[in-house]
């Protein structure tokens, strides 16, 4: 699939630029997390408004471009991005994504230590991630954190949100409104979009479309 002009320029200089050896916990992650999140928020929210400007029939809502970005970087997170780029930058991802294997790998460590005193905690954690530990992938404690971070990454993404902006799906013609205000910044619970469990390859021909 062919990547997106808004995903070749995704603000995701702050997970690449991280040290392995500085996360050692999930919190030290999340805080690297948002404000990649935040940054590209920012980008979107900017770029929308200009483009929008210049282009009176420019018609795609800027909280589906932000849970687009939302969905990219959940992507990343969780090893399954598609985006290469040029030899540059496929060296730039490649270095990003072994990073992330070290980060949860340390993350992995760091859950049997506090599970240690809890011996039931330690054995299901290992029974879980047993394949991650021998693959040194990580892709289930990837997801499993992914699952649980991501309302926090929406709410980072949409930090610069238009406070009039609304997250909307067209139904059969018909158009429902799906977010509070602020593409749904401060709504309780789970984000209003599950675009970041929808194929990454399926998005990218939508937004070509």
């Amino acid at each position: 699939a062919c990547a997106p002009f808004r995903r070749l320029h995704i603000c995701d200089h702050n997970l690449e630029n991280i040290d392995p050896g500085k996360i050692t916990n999930t919190h030290n992650l999340l805080a690297d997390v948002l404000l990649a999140a935040k940054y590209e928020g920012q980008r979107l929210v900017e770029k929308h408004k200009k483009f929008k400007k210049e282009n009176s029939n420019f018609n795609t809502n800027i909280c589906t471009a932000l849970a687009r970005s939302f969905a990219d970087i959940g992507d990343i997170i969780r090893g399954k991005d598609l985006y290469l780029g040029n030899p540059q930058e496929k060296e730039q991802r490649d270095k990003l994504e072994n990073n992330l294997k070290t980060i949860f790998g340390n993350i992995y460590e760091k859950l049997l230590e506090e599970n240690q005193k809890n011996g039931k905690k330690s054995a299901e954690a290992q029974k879980r991630y047993k394949k991650d530990k021998e693959t040194g992938n990580y892709y289930q404690l990837r997801e499993d954190w992914w699952t649980a971070n991501r309302d926090q990454v929406w709410k980072a993404i949409t930090c610069n949100a238009p406070k009039d902006a609304n997250y909307f799906e067209y139904n059969s013609g018909k158009l429902f409104k799906f977010s509070n205000d602020q593409c749904g910044h401060n709504n309780r619970g789970d984000p209003p979009t599950n675009l970041d469990y929808v194929p990454q390859y399926s998005r990218w021909f939508e937004e070509w479309a």
